[in-house]
């Protein structure tokens, strides 16, 4: 019985000591790394607003690491395709994940998802937040918000929009769009938001509700007209576009939200370690004016933050998905 009595009173420090070697590991692991080539999964397609982002602290990164930091894009399935390529990676820092919006979108969008953006990742920090733009192409006879909410209610279902896809943001905030101002306008879906500008600039669409790195350089050539933007400031982009609040809508508001996860499992030490140096990064001047001319603003947070406002952000999106009825099998 004292023998047995022995090894119970064994086990509970063998277990510490086991703890404790993961953890000096985990340590060891970190300040190594990274050792090799580090990716970063983008689930939409080149060109796109995730993509700038990505490849603007891609590049930094490399710098920083001297390792290559490469974008791995991964579009399809409305931005699942990506993220369940991610979940199911080495939990080692090697396979990173440019998460959005768009995923905290998808949890309620889909009723069969593969992942949940809130339990399936390891949130490390945010990365930037852009506003969506409302713009229209140049042969549409309106100069302001409140111009086009009269004409798309002389013309009921005649004016069409573009969006990245049913369920996306862009979508959803062209609904909240219609809902608070009682219009009635067609969407047309692509598979992306390249493309949709794309039929945006050549007028086979009348307006969208584009992210603003990828409708910044073409308002400034004047290739569509920007009428408002969806965030509550006026963004450094675009500072004579007023807000869509400060239009006549108060309290519009749809940002969209990007930041760095890992694979589920991911340790501690490495989330502190890549969080420390995605801080950095966004904290450079150089790369804070890169993504401001592009239409997005640094947001570096600490993994905590970015994971409450993950939370946050499925709950808030969830009741505009309900109230728009869009659904996506």
């Amino acid at each position: 019985m004292k023998h047995a009595s022995g090894q119970r009173w064994l086990q509970p420090v063998l277990a510490a000591a086991i703890l404790a070697g993961m953890a000096v590991a985990g340590a060891a692991s970190a300040q190594e790394y990274p050792s090799k080539p580090v990716r970063i999964i983008v689930p939409f397609p080149a060109g796109g607003t995730t993509d700038i982002i990505g490849r603007i602290v891609s590049q930094r990164l490399t710098k920083d690491w001297k390792q290559q930091v490469l974008i791995d894009n991964r579009p399809g399935g409305g931005a699942n395709i990506g993220a369940e390529v991610a979940m199911r990676s080495p939990a080692d820092g090697y396979t990173l994940f440019m998460a959005s919006t768009a995923h905290s979108i998808n949890a309620t969008l889909y009723p069969k998802l593969g992942y949940d953006p809130v339990k399936d990742f390891t949130p490390i920090s945010m990365m930037a937040d852009t506003a969506q733009v409302l713009v229209v192409h140049p042969s549409i006879p309106v100069k302001d918000v409140r111009g086009l909410i009269a004409l798309l209610k002389q013309r009921p279902d005649e004016l069409s929009y573009s969006s990245a896809g049913n369920g996306s943001q862009p979508h959803l905030s062209a609904e909240m769009f219609r809902m608070l101002t009682g219009t009635r306008m067609t969407h047309i879906p692509y598979k992306g938001g390249p493309q949709a500008m794309t039929d945006l600039i050549a007028g086979f669409v009348a307006l969208s509700f584009a992210t603003a790195p990828s409708a910044v350089p073409h308002v400034k050539s004047g290739k569509i007209r920007a009428l408002g933007v969806s965030s509550l400031a006026r963004i450094p982009a675009l500072p004579d576009v007023p807000t869509i609040n400060e239009s006549g809508l108060p309290g519009f508001e749809a940002n969209n939200v990007f930041g760095m996860v890992g694979p589920p499992g991911l340790s501690t030490a490495l989330v502190d370690r890549i969080n420390a140096e995605l801080v950095a990064a966004l904290k450079d001047p150089g790369i804070r004016r890169a993504l401001s001319e592009q239409g997005a603003e640094a947001r570096p947070s600490t993994p905590a933050e970015y994971a409450a406002l993950i939370r946050n952000e499925v709950a808030n999106w969830g009741k505009v998905v309900r109230q728009s009825g869009a659904r996506i099998d």
